[in-house]
């Protein structure tokens, strides 16, 4: 394993337990309280609601209230374009809920400004997110892809959280609707707001390519459906 610059020493720090140069286990203190899927709306913020992008992909590019305003950065089409593919035809997961806080000033970094933001997925076969093997499977995966994917950018991070979930959908009862879903939250940095949105787009596609490379392996081997004992 390379060793870690300051900087990133600090960044490990306060993501808890660093995999490599800038994939992290990130745990977060609300992982254990169970979100619905489908969930209806927020209860911080009644506003924010569920929009199937499966059945509505079109509600990707006008529900998306965080990323509208950073519209003239390509940083927010390939974050469209991820959600067009990640709840499309040709993958094997989908997405749950998205959130993104833009430039703002940090002490975390040498860098002036961070950005952040987070994905919530989850194996679209729903049965799979209640075997604790396969979401354990899944994170570990997602760690190696996403390292392997750019490993000399330091411009950005991705932490990986498993978060409790149920499964509304699924066949009672409640325990079988028990489960668990991935929440990717992203970080990036830079001097000035196009630097931090370059950052950022490059994340991005690190997310995107590491993501399709997953899938199209789950498809040539798909894991067992039932559920952990």
């Amino acid at each position: 394993m390379l060793p870690l610059t300051p900087y990133q020493s600090v960044l490990a720090n306060y993501l808890c337990i660093e995999w490599t140069m800038k994939v992290y286990e990130h745990r977060d203190p609300d992982s254990m309280s169970p979100r619905s899927h489908p969930w209806v709306d927020s209860e911080s913020n009644p506003a924010h609601r569920y929009y199937n992008f499966r059945s509505s992909p079109e509600l990707i590019r006008s529900s998306i209230e965080d990323m509208q305003e950073w519209s003239a950065y390509p940083a927010t089409e390939t974050f469209y374009r991820l959600l067009e593919w990640l709840n499309g035809p040709e993958s094997v997961f989908e997405s749950n809920d998205c959130a993104f806080s833009g430039a703002t000033a940090t002490t975390l970094s040498p860098k002036r400004l961070q950005c952040s933001g987070r994905l919530m997925m989850l194996y679209r076969d729903l049965a799979l997110n209640t075997s604790p093997k396969q979401i354990q499977w899944l994170t570990n995966a997602a760690a190696h892809a996403l390292n392997r994917t750019d490993p000399a950018f330091e411009g950005g991070a991705i932490g990986i959280t498993i978060m409790s979930a149920r499964f509304t959908t699924l066949p009672r009862p409640p325990e079988r609707q028990r489960g668990q879903q991935l929440m990717l939250s992203f970080w990036a940095w830079g001097e000035q707001e196009p630097e931090v949105m370059a950052n950022l787009d490059r994340t991005f596609r690190t997310v995107t390519v590491a993501l399709r490379g997953l899938s199209d392996e789950i498809r040539h081997s798909p894991p067992a459906t039932a559920a952990d004992d």
